[in-house]
């Protein structure tokens, strides 16, 4: 129902002035940020689109701010439709600008679910990412992973990181789309390429969120490497930046680091803990754990991932789990 001062809030929390259409009854307009988080995409993406392709308000004018008017946002959403059916940037512009739009009603976000916008089932081949249940924010980056939009992506990360903190980005937008893009693999044996699209992007969204610590609680540093051979490292980068948020002294040591090289980086260092990690397990080798050298101050030492889930963990190594249990851990451990 539009307020009776013909103002409406939108999703920033803003009251946007509503604009008259041709229907007698007045519509709401949008701000670029508005309509970004409409559809789940990065502001700068609505720009390029406008700037490339002439999909931007329709009543723009120099010098002032830019509203989306229903028909605007229509249109949008058509291409969104067009993107997440596999068609090019430029064809999903082509079809929403020779379209009929219907204006939408602005008092809601579109529904992402399962792949469907709106309803609108993606064609045929499985297009879409299967999201049920997922949040608003998870679908947002899984059509921006989808049309291999890294601005996007990042954009909507680091929105989360800063909204819900580290542990939840990775829990409840980050996970899910790593488990639909892999799914979709599974079943079609396509889209490798957006997930190393996504696997960049959230690295990169987590060196971002790792603070540097100058001083950190910890006196003896904390060993954050892969097991030898093993070159998934993505979740050692969420745990870094919780643990240096927590002002926590770590150190990176990445994927795939040969035994002989993590040795020497335990005797130089001599840490409080070491956390190795296993994707897969013909990587979780009890021995690589036992042959670590001593020290003369104990070490504590946590394995973690899925490569452990059926495989022996090695006295008096400690098996961790979720990204919140193994932050928790390894602060108990050190400080």
């Amino acid at each position: 129902m539009t307020p009776p001062d013909h103002t409406a809030a939108t999703s920033e929390g803003e009251r946007e002035p509503v604009a008259a259409e041709d229907d007698p009854a007045h519509s709401v307009t949008l701000s670029v940020a508005a309509v970004a988080r409409r559809l789940g995409v990065a502001p700068a993406t609505l720009r390029t689109w406008d700037r490339r392709y002439g999909l931007g308000p329709s009543d723009h004018t120099t010098g002032r701010h830019r509203k989306y008017a229903p028909k605007d946002v229509a249109r949008l959403e058509l291409m969104q439709r067009a993107l997440l059916r596999g068609a090019s940037s430029a064809e999903a512009a082509k079809y929403a600008l020779s379209a009929p739009a219907q204006p939408p009603r602005l008092t809601a976000a579109p529904v992402l679910t399962g792949g469907e916008v709106d309803g609108v089932a993606p064609a045929a081949g499985g297009r879409g990412l299967k999201l049920p249940g997922a949040s608003r924010l998870a679908r947002g980056v899984g059509r921006a992973a989808l049309a291999m939009d890294s601005a996007a992506v990042q954009l909507l990360l680091a929105d989360s990181v800063e909204q819900d903190g580290v542990i939840a980005t990775w829990n409840d937008v980050v996970r899910p789309v790593l488990a639909a893009i892999a799914a979709r693999w599974e079943h079609s044996g396509a889209g490798v390429e957006v997930s190393h699209l996504l696997d960049e992007c959230v690295m990169a969204a987590m060196v971002r969120a790792t603070p540097i610590v100058a001083e950190p609680r910890n006196h003896r540093p904390v060993l954050l490497a892969c097991m030898p051979e093993e070159r998934h490292n993505l979740p050692l980068y969420p745990l870094a930046a919780v643990l240096a948020g927590r002002g926590i002294g770590i150190r990176q040591l990445g994927a795939a680091l040969p035994l002989d090289a993590l040795a020497a980086a335990v005797r130089r260092t001599a840490p409080a803990a070491v956390v190795l990690w296993a994707q897969l397990p013909r990587y979780a080798d009890p021995g690589a754990v036992s042959a670590l050298p001593r020290t003369r101050q104990q070490v504590r030492v946590f394995v973690g991932g899925p490569g452990w889930a059926r495989g022996i963990v090695p006295s008096p190594a400690e098996r961790i789990n979720d990204l919140a249990e193994a932050a928790d851990a390894v602060e108990r451990a050190v400080c």
